[in-house]
Order: C-alpha cells, then sequence, then structure tokens
C-alpha cells in the first residue's frame, strides 16, 4: 500500500457557529492518513481550519467540550475513545462525520 493509499477524505458537517468561525460551507472535507478515527478526523480538521483549535475539544486534554456531539451512520459516537474507528461508510465517503451543538430543553 502506497502512502497516497492510506490517505482517506473524510467529509465532516459543522454546526452554523463554527462554519461562521472557519469561515467555512456547511461539509468540509478533510484528509486523514490511515485509519479514520474521531481523533484522526477533528485533527486533520483544526489542521485545516486552526481557528477551531479549542471549540470542539479542549485543547489540554484532547476530551470534546461539554456540548458537542459526535455523529455518524445514524450513532452517537460522542463518548467513544478517540482512536476507534469510525464506520466504514464514512471512511468511504458515504456518510458524514457529524460535529453537532448539543441542545437543552425542557
Amino acid at each position: 500500500m502506497t502512502a497516497v493509499e492510506a490517505r482517506t477524505t473524510v467529509r465532516v458537517v459543522l454546526p452554523a457557529h463554527l462554519r461562521v468561525l472557519a469561515q467555512s460551507g456547511k461539509e468540509v472535507q478533510v484528509r486523514v492518513e490511515g485509519q479514520p478515527t474521531q481523533g484522526a478526523v477533528l485533527d486533520a480538521l483544526e489542521s485545516l481550519y486552526p481557528v477551531l483549535r479549542g471549540t470542539i475539544r479542549d485543547v489540554t486534554s484532547q476530551r470534546r467540550r461539554p456540548f458537542v456531539r459526535f455523529f455518524a451512520c445514524e450513532q452517537d459516537l460522542s463518548n467513544e475513545p478517540p482512536d476507534t474507528p469510525l464506520p466504514p461508510a464514512v471512511g468511504a465517503g458515504e456518510e458524514p462525520f457529524f460535529v453537532v451543538g448539543a441542545i437543552a430543553g425542557g
């Protein structure tokens, strides 16, 4: 396998407030080396949009912010470890990885 084959393009859907901050569209594409994981996708996203560092996850601990959730393939991945592989459909570009601002209500 060559280095080119080891790269994957992952579609990431951002919430409105992060799109404004990053000056991006609703969906962005990031290149991930090797197996796409939550951590690898967020690393690539923060590399592409440095202004997002610290908004999705804590800069020091790398833990997600309390009011941010992650979804893919209709699954809540928010509490999964960052090195857990994402569903194959995300790595294949068939499904996006969603970053969602949590909503509280009653």
